[in-house]
């Protein structure tokens, strides 16, 4: 029997190497095949994927609920103990009504002033362009040398705007305009695709404790016991860690915009709700965001008033530090354990790999990479007997063997 079970466990890993084999040369030779399946299977899925994500970010909201309807029962004489399921309902109802009252209100004051700050941005486009021109020609005129090199420069960047025109651009316009016409139903498609996620995430709220049983009981079935264990353990950290970040960042970022609305509109910055907007969004990028949100809100602002610009500047500073000091720490406090090289590293590889949303997802991506080699490294050390505090490796000298020690001068290194 367990020269059976030897031959099988041989088996699997070689139809694990063969999948492993070809796979790669899918993936390098043959232009990935498999992943435009799996791309079409994700746009067949996008319902479900929609109902997981509202069901994810809105958990914490509906556990708050269903404590509070508890405690209203229990001052009540626990009369409707045995209703959970009614209380998880309601639950789930209210956290529903609060998110659909929220978005109205946040259309509803938003979404107008929004529209009136793009058509006062598009009526003043001319000014601005006039502006802009003299701005350059000034420039120029006090600065002949640097003139001459900026001609040679928007002469060549001329000549490769004209050729990718001609060459990407005009053969592109079909697809463009099929686009375009098909845009009407490309919305409908995604109200339709979010009204069925709005119904799944209702199903996996109500449900969530028998999803996480069925992932343990899977687990424990297919694994061995000290592996399953381990896996529940890294999801969890996994999930501590994103909803830590995600649900946390979301929320300052939704706080931020706020406040720079409300003093925007106090301190009458032109384009109030079109400036809030861009920093909320850009704000939800950790480290760059604040500046990539800022720089072309105070370009649009300088346009108008450079005075205005110039306290734009500082109220960004102030509603910044407000942020770093006291509203991130107090919402995200310490939720990826990652130090600011380490954020800095995760949003440029993340924002290469994947754009803005690998620079939004890349933190608590590289967060649980990090966190499962520090798990690994420290059962390592564990294991021979070693501490697992970095502090305790500052001034460590390494142990040489003797026959191995390097020879300096006829010197050995110091042994501990």
């Amino acid at each position: 029997m367990k020269r059976e079970n030897h031959y099988f466990q041989w088996g699997l890993t070689a139809v694990g190497v063969v999948c492993a084999i070809m796979l790669i040369y899918d993936v390098v030779f043959r232009k990935s095949m498999l992943l435009q399946y799996v791309g079409k299977l994700l746009v067949i899925l996008a319902p479900v994927l929609y109902g997981f994500a509202m069901a994810y970010l809105l958990a914490p909201l509906v556990n708050w609920f269903e404590k509070f309807l508890f405690r209203c029962e229990d001052r009540r004489g626990g009369k409707f103990r045995r209703g959970r399921k009614w209380i998880r309902g309601g639950a789930i109802l209210l956290t529903w009504l609060v998110v659909l009252m929220f978005l109205y209100a946040l259309l509803r004051v938003l979404l107008p002033e929004l529209y009136r700050s793009v058509l006062q941005l598009a009526a003043n486009a001319k000014d601005y362009y006039y502006t802009i021109a003299d701005w350059v020609q000034r420039l120029l005129e006090n600065n002949p040398e640097f003139a001459e090199k900026a001609s040679e420069v928007f002469n060549e960047y001329y000549q490769d705007a004209l050729a990718w025109v001609n060459d990407k651009l005009v053969p592109q316009l079909q697809v463009a305009l099929e686009a375009i016409t098909g845009g009407v139903v490309g919305i409908v498609v995604f109200l339709k695709n979010l009204l069925i996620g709005v119904i799944v995430s209702v199903y996996l709220l109500a449900t969530k404790e028998n999803f996480a049983a069925t992932g343990c009981k899977l687990c424990y079935a297919l694994l061995p016991e000290p592996r399953a264990a381990l896996l529940i353990r890294g999801v969890k950290a996994t999930d501590k860690i994103f909803s830590g970040f995600v649900r946390g960042k979301l929320l300052d970022s939704l706080i931020i915009g706020v406040l720079c609305f409300i003093g925007s509109s106090i301190l009458k910055f032109p384009y109030a709700p079109l400036i809030s907007v861009v920093v909320g969004v850009t704000n939800v990028i950790p480290f760059f965001g604040p500046f990539l949100g800022a720089i072309p809100s105070a370009f649009l602002i300088l346009l108008d008033s450079p005075i205005k610009c110039l306290y734009f500047i500082i109220f960004i500073l102030a509603i910044q530090q407000f942020d770093g000091n006291i509203l991130g720490p107090k919402i995200l406090g310490d939720s990826t354990g990652l130090s600011s090289f380490g954020v800095i590293v995760a949003i440029l590889v993340g924002g290469g790999l994947w754009g803005v949303p690998g620079m939004f997802l890349g933190v608590p991506i590289f967060a649980c990479i990090l966190a499962g080699i520090r798990a690994y490294s420290n059962y390592r050390l564990r294991q021979k007997g070693m501490p697992t505090e970095t502090s305790s490796y500052a001034a460590h000298r390494p142990v040489w063997p003797e026959e191995d020690a390097p020879d300096a001068g006829g010197e050995t290194p110091p042994q501990d």
